[in-house]
């Protein structure tokens, strides 16, 4: 990780201020203002306001201890600190060359007499965009191990805002968006979604984080965790009279929280805010509140665009499975017995053709799904050993296909399902990333799909949150880049863990293929959500869009028009994006799909030009080391016109802009695939009026011109 530029103070507030019970920090800009207080009774609370308004009315602070005194009330100010910081640090990969980090930071340690003066230290970041927050519990003689059981965060709010959220769940997030005031949260909703496997929904009032918020007034607040490490994920349980949020931790199988040892800290709780719907995008608190790399030599990350046997099974073409059988053994089964049921995707011969497709398009890499035994029975069984990540199908040569590989300059992407037997997966790591090695596969798709075992745990808990951890860890041991499906959702990690690329932790583009599908505001919230913690592997890309195309008695369609399927390569952050339709699909649409060969994955700059939650989204990036630009502009259920100016580009120096677009009549319903593509030459003073289709969008290479 290169720092560019760093300036780090300390002031120490003197004694006789340090014990009064009321604290403020302003953000450097001084528009937000924090406010801590000790009440009567010694419960800590604080309050966020903006421009002199209030965002976040006082708020209770602490934590609840099992079989020992709360960190609740009782205490005094025993000591504070001040310090600003500000700092330029480039990202691995990322959405722009460099980050800053400007904040001003207030630490405060209380203590409780009455218990011996045990102390928990809260530290608090403000940003001109926001608040990051934690609890940290220092090393001392009354606090060595202890078990956590509750969290009282609060987020007292001012009214009842519209919220748009996901249900309150320890082990999915691939829940569909609502957009509802907070009195109006419905979170049993999420019963109906019968196509998510795994779900453990929480209470009807419970949502998850991030959580997107819009006030009557027009400000936007984004409630969201940073550096999630050795803590459970955070949910939140909306009072729906009071319009106050209370934390709500993932637990294990005993009820507990969190079991942690001093010293050590939560994650990081965070707000931001702004008056514009882009401030929200354009926020790094949550990256900036994770610690630097802690992988030294990061010249094998890498960005990779790929394609893959993955759609096809999800459309029905063929199957995961290699026979037709529903009860084996991973070690006992022989395997080359079963008889073949003809429709096994992860073939040799079917993979020769995707690396073809790669190596003639310019691909990074292949994925290949279903190609190791045990697939036959592994959903919903829970079985302890389901998979053992080395083993191929009798169909699937892995040392051919290896081979074949490398003569063509790809390179292949392995994927561990683990069937959420976890315990399975970590004992088998090291043989898996081995055999990885041998066969020069530079990243991993891992799965975690059902029920974790070890039984009682969940997807969000403390941990699967450590296992997680530990996948990137130990896959950086071996040079292997990770891409993690059905895990919690990332909150920033990318910095400390570079290595680990991507993650789906949200409802992806797999959902269109079977079940009513990704609604078309979804791909507009995403970035407002999900997307804050780090780049989602979501595989857009999908030409052929009705599905009848597969089977004339399936009439469900992915949600979108063609154009739009462009567009997200670039709205969708991420450094690793799948093509992820048919290679035979894109070689009808060669010169739209011409674009998903152009996009670039790494970047120099991202500009927001246009943005309202739920709406409609336009995002320009600049590919990194050139002077060339991608724009990707989406809207929801409804056309609209996109007005863009280009003052972005570099003065005087002419451009040619390749466009595609909606066609006229395009619809994602009634025509889906009706685009059109034109050529203009551009430059800073360029204006362009864009129409988008219902459910459609738009996308832009843009480079200097060679006349």
């Amino acid at each position: 990780m290169r720092f560019c530029m760093t300036l780090l103070t300390l002031f120490l507030i003197t004694p006789t201020f340090a014990q009064q019970r009321l604290q403020t920090l302003k953000s450097p800009d001084s528009n937000l203002t924090l406010t801590f207080e000790l009440t009567e009774q010694g419960e800590p609370r604080y309050q966020l306001s903006f421009g002199g308004k209030v965002v976040i009315k006082p708020s209770a602070l602490g934590i609840k201890l099992k079989d020992a005194p709360h960190f609740e009330r009782g205490f005094r100010i025993a000591d504070t600190k001040t310090r600003k910081i500000d700092e330029t640090w480039s990202p691995v990969l990322g959405e722009e060359k460099s980050i800053r980090n400007y904040c001003n930071e207030l630490l405060i340690r209380l203590e409780q007499p009455a218990e011996k003066n045990r102390a928990l230290l809260l530290r608090f970041r403000l940003f001109n965009d926001g608040l990051g927050f934690r609890y940290e519990f220092p090393n001392q003689p009354e606090l060595k191990y202890f078990t956590v059981i509750d969290e009282l965060t609060e987020f007292n709010l001012t009214g009842d805002h519209t919220a748009f959220w996901i249900p309150g769940d320890y082990d999915s997030n691939e829940h569909v968006y609502r957009t509802t005031r907070l009195s109006e949260v419905d979170a049993f909703e999420g019963k109906k979604s019968t196509e998510i496997g795994t779900r453990s929904l929480i209470a009807p009032n419970a949502v998850q984080t991030p959580l997107m918020l819009k006030t009557a007034d027009g400000l936007y607040i984004n409630l969201f965790e940073a550096a999630l490490i050795d803590y459970p994920a955070l949910n939140l349980v909306v009072n729906q009279t009071t319009f106050s949020l209370s934390a709500h931790l993932v637990p294990d199988a005993f009820g507990n929280k969190a079991y942690l040892q001093t010293p050590c800290k939560s994650a990081w709780r965070t707000i931001i805010v702004s008056q514009r719907a882009a401030g929200i995008l354009e926020s790094r608190i949550t990256l900036n509140l994770n610690e630097p790399s802690k992988i030294k030599d990061v010249s094998w990350i890498k960005p990779m665009k790929y394609v893959g046997i993955w759609w096809e099974m999800h459309v029905g073409k063929s199957s995961w499975t290699y026979a037709d059988v529903d009860n084996v053994k991973l070690r006992e089964t022989d395997w080359k017995s079963l008889r073949p049921n003809g429709r096994h995707g992860a073939t040799t011969k079917r993979t020769k053709a995707y690396i073809d497709f790669a190596a003639k398009h310019g691909f990074d890499g292949v994925l290949v799904e279903g190609w190791n035994i045990g697939w036959e029975d592994w959903f919903g069984k829970m079985k302890e050993e389901v998979f053992d990540f080395v083993t191929p199908y009798p169909d699937f040569n892995i040392e051919e296909v290896a081979r074949y590989a490398k003569s063509k300059g790809v390179k292949m992407i392995m994927h561990h399902e683990t069937s959420a037997s976890v315990s399975n997966y970590e004992r088998r790591m090291d043989e898996a990333f081995r055999l990885m090695k041998k066969y020069d596969y530079p990243a991993v798709k891992t799965g975690y799909v059902g029920n974790i075992l070890p039984r009682g745990e969940h997807h969000d808990g403390q941990w699967m949150v450590n296992h997680y951890a530990r996948v990137a860890e130990k896959a950086a041991e071996y040079g292997i880049m990770v891409n993690a499906h059905e895990p919690v959702r990332p909150t920033g990690l990318g910095r400390t863990y570079p290595n680990w690329i991507a993650c789906e932790a949200a409802r992806g583009n797999e959902f269109n293929a079977w079940s009513k599908g990704n609604p078309p505001e979804h791909e507009t919230i995403l970035p407002f959500t999900r997307l804050l913690g780090g780049g989602m592997d979501y595989t857009p890309g999908i030409f052929e869009i009705k599905l009848s195309f597969y089977d004339p008695n399936k009439a469900e369609q992915i949600h979108t028009t063609l154009a739009k399927q462009l567009a997200l390569y670039v709205t969708l952050y991420s450094p690793l994006q799948m093509a992820a339709d048919l290679p035979e699909n894109y070689e009808r649409y060669l010169d739209a799909f011409q674009f998903i060969k152009d996009v670039a994955l790494d970047w120099d700059e991202t500009k927001i030009l246009e943005a309202e939650i739920g709406d409609y989204l336009t995002i320009a990036r600049k590919t990194k080391g050139k002077e060339e630009w991608f724009i990707g502009g989406i809207t929801d259920e409804n056309a609209r016109t996109s007005c863009i100016t280009l003052d972005f580009l570099k003065p005087n120096v002419q451009y040619e802009a390749t466009i595609y677009s909606d066609a006229p009549d395009a619809h994602w319903q009634q025509n889906p695939k009706a685009y059109q593509i034109k050529k203009e030459t551009v430059g800073s003073t360029s204006t362009l009026n864009l129409q988008l289709a219902p459910g459609g969008g738009y996308a832009i290479h843009i480079k200097p011109s060679s006349k």
